[in-house]
């Protein structure tokens, strides 16, 4: 029966070019639905009217830092999200006498990080009905951060990829890029001139500098986040230079479609929720981020169908700028 049926469409001339999807080329192609939602469904009845433009706020956690989640959390709800938890420590129960929890996915998992739960139940079929993607970590301060005009400046700028700023005075800041400018809306780009390790000018058209951004509260448009998740590896769950190699996944120049938004800023922590001691968490994701690089060199090698858009990385000068990443995050 199975042959019959695609003897009949590949006997049709006018089929012989359409595209179906790997195992439906034996439905009608109007049954096929190719992607899915998080939204709930009532088990009987019409299901209530809701606004079709969400977006979708994701973010790991742990019950030690649930004041500061319900403070995130209803910052998004708010603003007419879907909101969906993933459970690093097993602890689901214990968030259910927040009024939000009953119109939240809970996800859980013992020990897993943000990216371990992106690669499996943020799948590009499943989030496309979602304009933007956020998936923060937990140890945020959002009292300055407002998700519709965050969003509404993201769509002004053009930025496919972006995050807030993260306020000086009071957070832990790892690299230049991500510290709060006061005196602009947005900058694209950080400046360094003290002759130590990579410089930064106008000139810079990479990472360290610019078309890049760091991964504790990244925002992705719904293209870039297709192409954010065929690159997350499914075995290197910290995603350890991930952040470096995010200007393949926009559309145009790094520089311009990825940026830091100033004017909407949070505050960063910097705990070590995840994982005991910290000390080890750290060497495995450095160490994981030595197998990406690696894997990554192979793939653009090996691939003679791919053109690198940005050949000085290959060449060495992206990598020697990646190399001085450890001294750079101590530059600010």
């Amino acid at each position: 029966m199975q042959n019959l049926l695609i003897w009949n469409l590949q006997g049709n001339s006018a089929c012989k070019h359409q595209h179906r999807l790997p195992g439906s080329e034996t439905l009608p192609k109007g049954i096929v639905a190719k992607t899915s939602n998080l939204e709930r469904r009532p088990l009987w009845g019409s299901p209530k009217k809701t606004n079709t433009s969400k977006s979708l706020f994701a973010v790991a956690v742990g019950i030690k830092q649930k004041k500061n989640v319900d403070k995130m959390v209803q910052k998004f709800i708010g603003s007419d999200f879907v909101v969906m938890l993933f459970h690093y420590d097993g602890i689901v129960d214990e968030w259910k006498d927040f009024n939000w929890s009953s119109s939240t996915i809970h996800v859980s998992a013992d020990n897993q990080t943000k990216w371990w739960f992106a690669k499996r139940f943020l799948h590009p079929d499943i989030v496309a009905e979602y304009n933007y993607i956020f998936l923060w970590d937990e140890d945020l301060g959002v009292e300055n951060f407002h998700p519709a005009r965050y969003l509404s400046i993201v769509k002004d700028e053009g930025f496919e990829i972006s995050q807030p700023a993260l306020d000086l005075g009071k957070s832990e800041v790892h690299h230049l890029i991500t510290a709060r400018s006061g005196r602009s809306k947005v900058h694209r780009r950080a400046y360094k001139h003290d002759g130590k390790g990579v410089q930064c000018d106008d000139n810079s058209s990479g990472p360290p500098c610019t078309g890049w951004i760091e991964v504790m509260a990244p925002v992705f448009s719904n293209a870039a986040w297709r192409c954010v998740w065929y690159m997350i590896q499914n075995d290197l769950i910290h995603a350890w230079g991930l952040d470096m190699r995010l200007g393949y996944c926009v559309k145009g120049e790094r520089t311009r479609k990825i940026g830091v938004v100033d004017s909407e800023y949070v505050v960063h922590y910097g705990l070590p929720t995840l994982g005991e001691p910290d000390k080890q968490v750290r060497r495995q994701s450095y160490n994981e981020y030595k197998v990406f690089r690696r894997r990554w060199k192979k793939a653009a090698e090996s691939d003679e169908c791919w053109g690198d858009p940005y050949p000085q990385q290959r060449q060495g000068q992206g990598q020697g700028q990646e190399q001085e990443q450890a001294s750079f995050w101590t530059q600010i």
